[in-house]
């Protein structure tokens, strides 16, 4: 029995009210996704219509257990009847490379992770195809993806869960030939209840195309599956201007084929209007990104974009994130959309996050605090489930702020060497070991910053007595050995969480697809200040004074101003939705040889800041640097300063090329524009960059007295 494997083997359960701690009941009455637990003298019934409802209430008691002396004890009365706030709740788990864990999976986890899924309110899970034209394999996957499809749908129809497919549309098919494809391989799967086919990313096709293709396979779809529901999304891709609105005139226009829309990444425009235009005629269903942490919908601090770039670049796009009370922030401002959700999920760095948020679609008023304690009390059964719970708390504030500053580093760290020495069965559980590998992570980056920021300052005071030689020999000073005692236990952890569950923490040993997908160990040693680009530039300097200026890169004087998007913070609210480019965690652009003032970029098609403070009486030079991402087209690219024009023309303007040369590296490029005194009366300057096509991208600007 699942409760007698995921409690200590403590027996417990019978058939037979006489000597039953627990009794399971049938109710045909009972809705699937219903249960009901009642008391019987000393012992509970678990009412339920199916194997659904009943795994439902094995969930609530797992979540609701501790361990004693003497057995069990439930943390609360659990007694009750529940019904779940959302239809659709689930989670996308497909088997793929992309993934940081799932493509090493055997069919046995992949039931394992259904099961833990299911004692949340689970009810959908989603694959993915796999398409020998279009999809590759790596060495840790075991099974054919055809073969796994099948498989993986007989099993989850077993435990009646709703089985979703996410199936883009590949170039080179036509309406007719996707339509025949998809309705062979749909035949073969026991169970099939939704399709999502997304608008883009990939599969870019035209508003009125993907819509067309949808009604060519939707009855390919139903022939197989009659109760099949197909769900598009409104993604749009980047090339076809307008895309969203001529996707919403087309579907209202003729909806037939079409069963729901989903709302996602890249989304063809904001929900309130999606909801708008089409909440009457269709459920809205949320495709919610929860397992990136940056260059994807809802980046760390998505309301703020103020992600430290240290932690960023070291960290990445897809590390282990619990972020529980963000994404009930999230979860309240976006509920009243949506029927329900299937997140978008690459792999298990995002555990808690997937439990946290099937926790609230099952029952809205749940707390974070209590999910938490929850998810602890569930797969943490036995230990100090209350200082599982603190530490998830701690290394979502571990993101909070600078790191050299930030305390709950180094709680996060020693709570876990307390657990760990604790509790043995810990250092074989995978959900333990990878909040313990995140808190190492964090610890070290930390240290690491601390370490080049001292080296850096100590070098500043050498060069400032003209000594270039004991500058550059401090700045080459080693990790001190506590640092690299740090670093090694971080790659035994990701050994341990190979071995555990395949987790692929890097590209060369635990076959990553590439750095973004989990892959910490490719990223964790990158640059995180301007040390190493230090080092790179005394290459070239013959004299003290020499390096120095390229120490004081982002100084300025009195009533001057200085502002980098990845140093500072965006404060001021942007028209539409800027997307921040973080360039810092991308080896191949983060060598050494750019400086952190260049890590992150701001890309909008309007960019608008206030600058205080200037002097009224000084012209000033305003230097802007932009990715170079020249295209030929753009003639609009407006600079503005309260609201005169100081430019208007081709990509970029004029370029500074004494400061590109000097301060960046290629791929960016810096250009220069004249501020006349006149335009800041008051030393106030109402600064807008924009362009209609490309957008502003840019990484950094001043204004220095000219």
């Amino acid at each position: 029995m699942e409760l007698n494997k995921r409690v200590c083997n403590i027996a417990f359960i019978s058939s037979s009210e006489n000597d039953a701690d627990i009794i399971f009941e049938t109710d045909p009455s009972f809705g699937r996704d219903e249960y009901k637990i009642e008391s019987f003298g000393d012992g509970l019934r678990f009412i339920s219509g199916g194997i659904r409802g009943a795994l439902y209430c094995v969930g609530r008691f797992l979540r609701k257990c501790e361990k004693t002396d003497n057995g069990l004890r439930l943390v609360c009365d659990i007694r009750g009847s529940y019904s779940p706030y959302k239809k659709i709740r689930g989670h996308q788990l497909g088997y793929r490379t992309t993934p940081n864990t799932y493509d090493a999976w055997s069919y046995d986890d992949y039931e394992r992770y259904y099961l833990d899924l299911m004692y949340f309110g689970v009810n959908t899970i989603e694959h993915i195809p796999f398409d020998p034209e279009h999809s590759s394999k790596n060495p840790l996957m075991k099974y054919d993806g055809g073969e796994f499809l099948i498989k993986s749908a007989d099993a989850l129809d077993r435990l009646d869960l709703d089985i979703s497919l996410w199936h883009p549309n590949y170039n080179g098919e036509t309406d007719r030939s996707a339509a025949e494809k998809r309705k062979e391989l749909y035949s073969k799967l026991s169970r099939l209840d939704y399709l999502f086919i997304p608008g883009g990313d990939p599969g870019d096709l035209d508003a009125h195309e993907l819509l067309s293709r949808c009604r060519a396979i939707s009855p390919s779809l139903k022939s197989a599956h009659s109760n099949a529901r197909l769900y598009v999304s409104a993604q749009a891709p980047h090339q076809f201007e307008g895309w969203g609105e001529r996707f919403v005139s087309e579907i209202k226009k003729d909806p037939r084929g079409i069963d729901g829309v989903i709302y996602g990444p890249n989304h063809a425009m904001p929900v309130e209007r999606l909801y708008d235009e089409l909440s009457e005629l269709f459920p809205l269903r949320f495709y919610p990104d929860i397992t990136h942490n940056v260059r994807c919908e809802y980046p760390v601090h998505y309301d703020k974009n103020d992600w430290n770039y240290a932690l960023c670049t070291c960290l990445g796009r897809e590390c282990a994130n619990p972020r529980p009370l963000e994404y009930l922030r999230l979860f309240k401002e976006t509920e009243r959309y949506f029927v329900g959700s299937v997140s978008y999920s690459e792999g298990v760095t995002d555990d808690v996050n997937k439990f946290l948020w099937s926790a609230l679609e099952y029952d809205p008023d749940i707390s974070a605090e209590e999910a938490v304690a929850d998810y602890a009390r569930a797969f943490f059964f036995g230990t100090d489930t209350d200082n599982i719970s603190h530490l998830v708390f701690a290394l979502e504030k571990n993101w909070q702020g600078a790191p050299e500053n930030n305390e709950s580093i180094d709680y996060a760290y020693e709570l876990c060497l307390a657990l760990s020495r604790s509790f043995d069965s810990l250092n074989c559980n995978w959900r333990f070991l990878m909040l313990y590998f995140r808190a190492c992570c964090d610890y070290y980056i930390k240290s690491r910053l601390i370490f080049d920021l001292s080296l850096i300052s100590q070098a500043k005071e050498r060069l400032l007595l003209d000594d270039l030689r004991g500058a550059v020999k401090i700045l080459n000073t080693r990790l001190p050995d506590d640092c690299r005692k740090l670093r090694a236990e971080i790659d035994k952890l990701a050994a341990s969480l190979f071995e555990l569950i395949g987790y692929q923490s890097d590209v060369e040993h635990y076959y990553a697809d590439n750095p973004e997908r989990g892959a910490v160990l490719d990223t964790i040693d990158l640059p995180v200040t301007d040390k190493e680009w230090l080092i790179h530039k005394a290459q070239n300097c013959a004299d003290a004074r020499r390096l120095l200026d390229y120490f004081c890169r982002n100084t300025v004087g009195k009533g001057e101003y200085y502002f980098s998007v990845a140093l500072d913070t965006v404060k001021e609210k942007q028209e539409g939705e800027p997307y921040f480019n973080f360039t810092g965690d991308r080896p191949d652009i983060n060598d050494g040889t750019l400086p952190t003032a260049l890590f992150n970029i701001f890309d909008n098609f309007v960019y608008e800041h206030t600058v205080d403070g200037l002097d009224p009486s000084s012209d000033y030079v305003l230097r802007i640097t932009y990715l170079d991402k020249t295209d030929p087209a753009v003639v609009s690219h407006r600079i503005s300063v309260n609201g005169e024009d100081i430019y208007l023309g081709s990509q970029f303007g004029e370029i500074d090329e004494d400061y590109t040369s000097k301060y960046c590296k290629p791929g960016f490029v810096c250009a220069s524009y004249h501020v006349p005194k006149k335009l800041i009366p008051g030393g106030r300057a109402k600064l807008k960059f924009s362009e209609p096509i490309m957008g502003v991208m840019f990484a950094e600007y001043s204004l220095r007295k000219s």
